[in-house]
């Protein structure tokens, strides 16, 4: 049964509502209260988590040639299309929502290692484009097995499984975490 769902989002659809995101912190959880969207009482799912990657950069030119650049990559929660259902709540599913924002900042952490490692360079924005949609793809794939292992929080090991694989991924990643 498909009680819980992930909707993913990239920027390009937010662009103006990036103000009322709210920006992955490992000192801030996710509460009910930033779920601020309208339920959708004709779906299975008991709440929505919309979140996505954001990228902005800055080039560096010298005459016609890039020569520098740098990048801002962040995770976003976007509380207006994130929502849930009053009647079906949790602790637990909360806790599942969070990963589903955990995994984001993950992929947001593998987007800024692999910028890192890019030159400057007349195509770099090409590159960074590239990069940021392979790391997408990546994300919704994440996403996707982590709601069908877990099912969407019904299978309480696996739910405890991606929660503390998620944390480990996290944890070995800290050098690239959101500044």
């Amino acid at each position: 049964m498909f009680k819980y769902l992930l909707i993913f989002f990239c920027l390009s659809i937010f662009q103006k509502d990036t103000q009322t995101a709210i920006t992955w912190s490992e000192d801030y959880k996710l509460k009910w209260s930033d779920f601020k969207g309208q339920p959708d009482y004709n779906t299975k799912a008991s709440a929505i988590t919309a979140a996505g990657l954001s990228y902005r950069y800055s080039l560096q030119k010298r005459g016609r040639d890039i020569v520098g650049f740098k990048s801002d990559i962040s995770a976003l929660f976007y509380p207006e299309y994130s929502w849930f259902k009053t009647d079906e709540i949790s602790n637990h599913i909360l806790a599942h929502e969070q990963v589903h924002f955990d995994i984001t900042e993950l992929h947001a952490r593998y987007f800024r290692a692999r910028a890192a490692q890019l030159t400057a360079s007349n195509t770099i924005v090409e590159d960074l484009k590239f990069v940021h949609d392979s790391i997408n793809k990546a994300l919704e794939i994440m996403q996707r097995q982590y709601d069908q292992e877990s099912q969407f929080s019904l299978d309480k090991e696996g739910q405890m499984f991606w929660s503390k694989h998620v944390a480990l991924a996290l944890k070995k990643t800290s050098s690239y975490k959101t500044p």
